[in-house]
């Protein structure tokens, strides 16, 4: 693996050698190499995620790069493409990115060291569906056969696609709950109501509504929560074993009741926590598959010359 763009392009074995080495991380972190640096290009807003990234870079060793786009040299002209080759040739090892175009990743192909998407538009979000699946496996070991309900708006969320890739190469039974118009038919993925997925799922993945992706409003807020999002009364007829998971950030009172993002059920926080376990692992797999090549070449170089 040399990127990390899409859950799309994981196996079911580096899924699992990712969830292994995040739990691993989590046990006993063990920093890798010092002297490595990791660039941090964010072009959105990120609390978390941007967080998540420097401070499993920092448990590892590696010193984060920071990047603010508005006192950058992209804001007198400069591209995507030139500010990466930018961060390459100074020697960065690693880019971490996040911006709003679904498939900004196909601009930097050129660019040699590894590339890991932090988010892109409404296309992926792979590292959050690394730690999603790391809350999961800790609390059923394992996912086949697994009922997971995705709900909220599927069409315009990058969580819910690169969870429902991930979710269906490991086995699990993935269904969408959404309001209408928050569909995406490019699944061969089951729809059922908000009702059946609360009572049926094992896991239950709300989603934000994305309304910086919409282009013209949407639900009013007031309703969508009785109508398409986790109430109380809803709350109460799912299954004992059930979890709730939710990206973040959460909008209490819209996907979800404020009162339940605390509750026993909840792993909103724990999901954070393990955020920083699954992007450690996610650098060092990159980073150590990226030594082995850089060995193996030398190795050979120097067999040829002898």
């Amino acid at each position: 693996m040399h990127h990390f763009i899409s859950t799309r392009e994981l196996s079911f074995a580096s899924i699992h050698h990712i969830i292994k080495t995040a739990e691993t991380m989590r046990k006993k972190p063990e920093s890798i190499q010092n002297g490595h640096f990791a660039a941090n290009l964010f072009f959105e807003p990120s609390t978390r995620t941007k967080m998540s990234f420097q401070v499993a870079e920092t448990k590892l060793g590696i010193a984060p790069l920071d990047f603010q786009m508005e006192s950058s040299s992209m804001a007198k002209g400069e591209s995507l493409y030139d500010t990466a080759r930018t961060y390459e040739a100074i020697g960065a090892d690693l880019l971490v990115v996040r911006h709003a175009c679904d498939d900004w990743y196909d601009e930097l192909a050129d660019v040699s060291i590894p590339i890991i998407n932090a988010g892109a538009g409404k296309g992926e979000h792979p590292t959050q569906a690394m730690l999603d699946l790391l809350t999961i496996y800790q609390e059923f070991g394992s996912f086949k056969n697994l009922n997971v309900a995705i709900a909220g708006d599927i069409k315009h969320s990058r969580v819910a696609r690169s969870n429902a890739y991930a979710l269906m190469t490991l086995g699990a039974n993935v269904c969408f709950a959404a309001a209408p118009g928050f569909e995406d038919d490019s699944f061969d993925v089951p729809y059922v109501s908000m009702d059946e997925a609360c009572e049926t799922c094992d896991v239950l993945m709300l989603l934000r509504i994305q309304h910086e992706r919409h282009a013209q409003a949407s639900y009013q807020t007031t309703s969508y929560l009785a109508d398409y999002g986790l109430t109380m009364e809803r709350e109460r007829r799912m299954q004992n074993h059930a979890i709730v998971l939710h990206p973040a950030p959460v909008n209490r009172g819209v996907e979800i009741d404020s009162r339940l993002v605390e509750e026993k059920r909840s792993r909103i926080f724990k999901q954070m926590e393990n955020g920083v376990y699954a992007r450690m692992a996610i650098i060092s797999t990159l980073l150590n598959g990226r030594s082995a090549i850089y060995e193996n070449f030398t190795e050979r170089h120097q067999t040829i010359a002898t």
